[in-house]
């Protein structure tokens, strides 16, 4: 994927105050599903009446309603199948899965497509195919009485031997933290039930830390007088450790494939407002 396509990714984050006419005219240029023939998949889905799809939450994406009244699933990874299944003629049944098993259900054709929100990577690259329509990111957060940390304009001022920067041994981010700050004094802690090192950062044994896009608006709420960078829309519009998120289908599935990212790309706008509004009021 190119750094271009990423970038416009997390821009359109900022999507969720687009107005309703935007939308719909987006929606009108949605492509109808190939016809009888084109694609195995789709004959089969619409011979079976059913577009069945792998779940597990995974918010903002994806989010499980477990009170027992409503809609059981949001979020625009439900969206897109859901419209998905309006395309097609059909009624939509989602397949519950396990961390372990919602790559491997699609090689055994027990779903015909995986919505359950995937980071995309090489080595998934290779067994399945992905239809991508947001991204995740990094931010960096610190103290605002910290002059270390509330006095610098950018992340790259961080790259500095004055800096004291925490990560989770073993976290995702340790190998980012240790390439993007060479010059930095790091620190390495045991992973705890945080979302980041929030502990380091409060005791002042560091001026920074990083934190994903989505948890930090969480953790934002809760914990007072804390700033991220970048400042950008609460740090959403990041492209630190920018990876593509989306669902995946088994390979070799090229003319599914190719409406499946068609529809998605059309609904982009939608589906990345959709997301907006739910990260804003992520408890």
């Amino acid at each position: 994927m190119s750094r271009k396509f990423m970038t416009t990714l997390i821009a359109l984050a900022g999507l969720a105050s687009a107005s309703l006419v935007s939308v719909s005219a987006h929606a009108d240029d949605v492509p109808s599903a190939p016809a009888a023939g084109a694609s195995q998949r789709i004959d089969a889905i619409r011979m079976s009446g059913v577009l069945r799809v792998a779940v597990l939450a995974n918010a903002p994406w994806l989010i499980e309603n477990t009170t027992g009244s409503g809609d059981q699933w949001t979020g625009p990874a439900w969206t897109l199948a859901n419209d998905y299944a309006k395309l097609l003629g059909v009624t939509l049944q989602a397949i519950p899965v396990s961390h372990e098993t919602k790559i491997p259900v699609l090689a055994s054709n027990q779903v015909d497509m995986s919505i359950t929100p995937l980071a995309e990577t090489p080595d998934r690259d290779k067994v399945v195919d992905f239809v991508l329509y947001s991204a995740t990111s990094v931010c960096m957060f610190g103290r605002v009485d910290n002059p270390k940390f509330a006095g610098v304009k950018s992340i790259d001022d961080l790259n500095n031997p004055n800096v004291t920067i925490a990560y989770f041994t073993g976290g995702g981010e340790e190998g980012w933290v240790k390439d993007r700050f060479p010059k930095a004094h790091l620190r390495g802690v045991t992973s705890s039930s945080a979302v980041a090192p929030i502990e380091e950062i409060m005791a002042r044994r560091a001026d920074a830390a990083p934190i994903n896009r989505i948890p930090w608006v969480g953790l934002n709420k809760k914990v007072k007088g804390l700033k991220a960078l970048p400042a950008e829309n609460n740090c959403q519009d990041s492209q630190e450790k920018t990876s593509p998120v989306g669902l995946a289908i088994d390979k070799g599935q090229a003319a599914y494939l190719d409406w499946l990212r068609a529809v998605a790309k059309a609904e982009q706008p939608k589906l990345q407002a959709e997301e907006a509004k739910i990260v804003e009021n992520l408890p």
